[in-house]
């Protein structure tokens, strides 16, 4: 019953800590941008879509919870809670590609299947750059996100190790 209320607990700050987070970013692209809140979420949902933002958004939860239990007292299970966020975070890496791969094929299929004529040209490429745009934003996003996250956690990790090792130095 303890375990459940802990990883509750930890659901609960890793929740506020995501949520926290996500204000700050979209401050952060309203202020850099220049445009209202409610256009940087629809470019948001139109480049990215609901798919990889969900899934995003849960790969980082569990690097998130993970990285709340290695910083808690819990020190038994280190080696779980570590090898599960760094499994997380390049969970987002392959995301993110796969979401590139996926969005140059809809790229390419979308020019298969049509007639090519002056009139048409234009709407082919308009559909073919938008699923490009996919392609590349989930990687631009996806790589750098990952690697900021595998680095949280490896840092956090080799900073748990020295206090473990210090505090074990002390104790003779």
């Amino acid at each position: 019953m303890l375990r459940v209320i802990s990883h509750g607990r930890t659901a609960s700050r890793t929740l506020s800590y995501m949520l926290g987070l996500t204000v700050i970013l979209l401050a952060i692209s309203v202020i850099f941008t220049a445009k209202p809140l409610p256009e940087v979420t629809d470019w948001l949902r139109d480049v990215l879509g609901y798919s990889f933002l969900g899934l995003t958004g849960i790969l980082v939860f569990v690097v998130f919870f993970c990285w709340i239990k290695l910083i808690s007292e819990e020190k038994e299970n280190f080696e779980v809670w570590m090898i599960s966020g760094i499994q997380a975070a390049n969970g987002i890496m392959t995301l993110a590609l796969t979401f590139t791969l996926l969005g140059i094929s809809l790229g390419i299929a979308s020019l298969s299947g049509k007639a090519l004529t002056p009139e048409t040209v234009q709407p082919a490429i308009q559909e073919m750059t938008t699923n490009f745009s996919l392609a590349f934003m989930t990687t631009v996003i996806g790589l750098p996100l990952s690697a900021i996250l595998r680095g949280l956690l490896i840092i956090t990790d080799a900073k748990q190790r020295k206090i473990d090792r210090s505090s074990i130095k002390e104790s003779r």
